[in-house]
């Protein structure tokens, strides 16, 4: 089966456990603010490649990839469930690690995809869950979309034990607020399948990207933040996550 791919990495060392081989697939449905890949926003463009090709590619660099695996990421990865599947399940042929980069947007509590996404959790070891806004509607401002289906698939996620690593970005004067912080530990607290977390500070490397395509970028004010600060919001959420659990229960 073929999809739609941006681009490879051939060593990545941000991208789950270890050294990683990260696949970027073509296509996401949110337009986020701060997003440093725009040119992987449209659908159905850019080079096809087959799964087979894929992983004939990663063997040239298994030896060098210690610790690690294979990173789908994007763009939005789900957007390509039949052949992310059949990516996962030949790569777990090959004994290979397999890891999702994604932000859950596609997903919806509808019967006949559920068992899709069951099908592809067979073959999956760890998904990285981006979590880009706690608040609805601030979420509908910083990406175009809902958190509904995000909120519901981590939700589900936690559901069947499946391991997750959260990311979050943490933007100055959008998410990097205290109260929006602390949701997202209560938020987070009800999970039970949370094995690390991820607070990123906004960074402004994408901005040379729009130019070149003609997109206005709207963030073009704010100035990145430190990772100093992202720290902060990183102790933040823990505390509130500690926070929340002992509350529920009852200490």
């Amino acid at each position: 089966m073929k999809g739609y791919i941006h681009s490879v990495e051939t060593f990545g060392t941000v991208d789950g456990p270890g050294i990683r081989y990260v696949v970027f697939t073509q296509g996401c449905p949110l337009r986020c603010a701060y997003c440093h890949n725009p040119d992987t926003w449209e659908p159905n463009i850019n080079e096809q490649k087959e799964t087979d090709e894929i992983l004939e590619d990663f063997e040239k660099y298994r030896p060098y990839l210690t610790g690690g695996g294979l990173t789908v990421t994007g763009g939005e990865p789900m957007l390509q469930l039949d052949f992310l599947t059949e990516l996962f399940m030949k790569a777990k042929e090959r004994n290979i690690h397999t890891c999702l980069d994604t932000s859950g947007i596609t997903f919806k509590p509808d019967e006949e995809y559920i068992k899709r996404v069951d099908n592809l959790l067979k073959y999956t070891d760890l998904i990285m869950l981006d979590i880009k806004h706690i608040d609805d509607e601030e979420h509908k401002k910083l990406t175009g979309q809902s958190n509904k289906n995000i909120i519901a698939f981590a939700r589900y996620l936690s559901e069947r034990d499946f391991p997750i690593w959260i990311r979050h970005v943490t933007v100055p004067g959008i998410t990097y607020k205290k109260e929006y912080l602390t949701r997202l530990g209560e938020f987070l607290a009800e999970l039970k399948n949370v094995k690390a977390l991820d607070v990123l500070p906004y960074h402004t490397m994408g901005v040379p990207k729009y130019e070149k395509l003609g997109i206005p970028y709207r963030l073009k004010d704010v100035e990145p933040l430190d990772k100093a600060d992202a720290l902060k919001a990183r102790n933040i959420i823990l505390y509130s996550i500690k926070k929340a659990r002992e509350k529920n229960s009852g200490l």
